[in-house]
């Protein structure tokens, strides 16, 4: 059975769909790591972000970051995570299961 899933967002439109889809993995007993890059930087701005907190680990593109000029701290998101592509990677190696938004 797969227990780790890997979560891939590049887009800022699916926010609420990442956040059902990491509820709905932690309920099944799953555990969740999410990357954002690209636009799924942007996420890290929206009202809801919030909301993943205890529901998956999320690490950012620090470069996808300070492209858009974001500004720290941002909430769920320890000052550790702001990763590299290399943290990308090492989630596909994780994880049982990956899929991308």
């Amino acid at each position: 059975m797969a227990d780790k899933l890997g979560i891939f967002v590049s887009s800022d439109q699916n926010l609420g769909h990442l956040i059902g889809v990491c509820r709905a993995a932690k309920k099944a007993g799953k555990e969740v790591k999410v990357f954002l890059t690209n636009r799924g930087v942007l996420l890290t701005q929206q009202e809801r972000f919030p909301e993943l907190e205890g529901e998956a680990h999320v690490a950012l593109c620090n470069v996808n970051f300070e492209a858009f000029k974001l500004q720290k701290p941002v909430p769920v998101v320890d000052e550790k995570d702001f990763a590299t592509q290399m943290r990308h990677a090492e989630i596909i190696e994780w994880c049982d299961r990956y899929i991308v938004l």
